[in-house]
């Protein structure tokens, strides 16, 4: 059946999480008891079966994780996709890949290991959109005046601007445009333009034909090509050189454009969204952006405020992401304590929604056996900019709690009702804690 030793696979069957293995040859010889429950076959059906045959993944045939991890000898975590089951229906699955190796530290396969995401699916398809904008959280007068824009233009296939600061959720709003305009169903490509040489970005958005610069082995289409008839987003669209804005604004003006190395001129219908979380109007000033560009982008403009200058959208991004950690985590963390709210509120989140988001992964990563997160839970660095009574009332280490208290305790001859006051808490919280660090009753 495997090489893997009997006392090795009854501890294997009995974790939660699909687990197989494969040879070099990419085909499967161990198959655990969660595998089996999460895709409805048995390991007998499966074994020595090319894996890309049993689960029929998109990303067997395009980008195998297997394969990868191979080639590189680096594991993946965490890596989303879909595996069909014995019925034929997608699973929605989170996977780790690493490879396995023998005695001699020589590859001889790949170990698989998956979970069922089909509740946090649900999560997202159900419970989001019962109190979000196309998965967009804003309470705020702001937010809900842009989705309000959004609604309005939801039958133009006018160019979109969307500007704001680094982690606001640019690419979330230009999801809901998308999501609710009349080429919601049609193709929606993203490029982010700053990660790509200028020679590139002209290839990625454009394509280029076989020989047109080093390492063209053949012909290519471009993002614009993909996305004819539909959609496409240009993230940090400041980072565009010069001569590919030149080219972006006669696609936009004209519909036309050609690839790298080729005079064969090619037409697309292709709406634009783009994003930046720099000033466009201090780029142009610089000469670094083409005020004719600018002008064709921002056609309908789309401001998003910092977090700082709408905390009352806090408290609920702060419950969505509470949902949603829960699930990923299977943890039964349901609300934060007031403290450690009304600090995350008065916080100023240089880092914006997604700042405050990893903050709430990182409390979740830390809390164990309790369904609330604490003050002492939160990043430190966040933890750090709280009021020095919070500190003191919410120490986190026991030794620097107690030193805290035998100090304001001195301070005030033992007066426990005024070390209470200094503290802000009452003077029964406050004997609860002398009792707890053994400073007496």
């Amino acid at each position: 059946m495997s090489l893997i030793k009997s006392s090795t696979i009854d501890i294997l069957d009995s974790i939660g999480e699909g687990l197989f293995t494969v040879n070099k040859d990419f085909k499967i010889n161990f198959f655990n008891s969660a595998a089996e429950r999460i895709t409805g076959l048995k390991r007998e059906e499966v074994f020595g079966k090319f894996c890309k045959h049993v689960f029929r993944s998109n990303r067997c045939f395009i980008k195998c994780p297997i394969a990868q991890v191979l080639e590189t000898d680096k594991n993946i975590y965490e890596l989303e996709s879909k595996i069909r089951n014995r019925n034929g229906n997608f699973v929605p699955i989170k996977m780790n890949v690493s490879v396995l190796k023998n005695a001699e530290n020589e590859p001889t396969g790949g170990v698989i290991s998956f979970r069922d995401i089909s509740e946090l699916e649900i999560f997202r398809e159900k419970h989001i959109k019962k109190n979000q904008f196309h998965g967009v959280v804003g309470h705020s007068k702001a937010m809900q005046e842009i989705f309000q824009l959004i609604e309005e233009i939801s039958d133009s296939d006018a160019s979109v601007l969307i500007q704001g600061d680094s982690g606001t959720g640019k690419e979330m709003i230009a999801n809901a445009v998308q999501a609710t305009s009349l080429r919601k169903d049609k193709p929606f490509i993203k490029v982010n333009c700053s990660v790509f040489s200028p020679q590139l970005l002209a290839s990625e958005l454009f394509g280029h034909v076989k020989g047109s610069f080093t390492g063209a082995i053949k012909d290519r289409q471009g993002r614009f090509e993909v996305a004819d008839g539909g959609t496409l987003f240009l993230d940090e669209v400041c980072e565009m050189p010069m001569q590919t804005q030149l080219q972006l604004l006669r696609v936009i003006q004209e519909g036309t454009f050609e690839r790298v190395g080729e005079s064969i001129t090619r037409t697309v219908d292709v709406r634009v969204i783009a994003a930046s979380n720099k000033n466009i109007k201090e780029t142009i000033s610089q000469g670094n952006f083409r005020e004719d560009l600018y002008y064709r982008l921002n056609v309908i403009p789309i401001e998003i405020p910092p977090i700082d200058e709408r905390k009352e959208d806090i408290p609920h991004l702060v419950k969505h992401f509470i949902k949603k950690y829960a699930l990923i985590y299977n943890k039964n963390i349901q609300d934060v304590e007031d403290d450690a709210l009304e600090h995350l509120i008065n916080y100023p989140w240089p880092g914006n929604v997604r700042e405050l988001e990893n903050a709430i992964e990182y409390s979740f990563a830390r809390t164990k056996d309790k369904n609330i997160i604490e003050f002492c839970k939160l990043p430190p660095n966040i933890r750090e900019k709280a009021s020095p009574i919070v500190r003191q009332n919410k120490s986190c280490h026991s030794k620097d709690e107690t030193t805290a208290i035998i100090q304001l305790l001195e301070k005030h001859q033992w007066n426990k009702t005024k070390v209470a006051k200094e503290l802000g808490i009452g003077r029964s919280t406050l004997w609860r804690k002398l009792k707890e660090l053994n400073l007496g009753e």
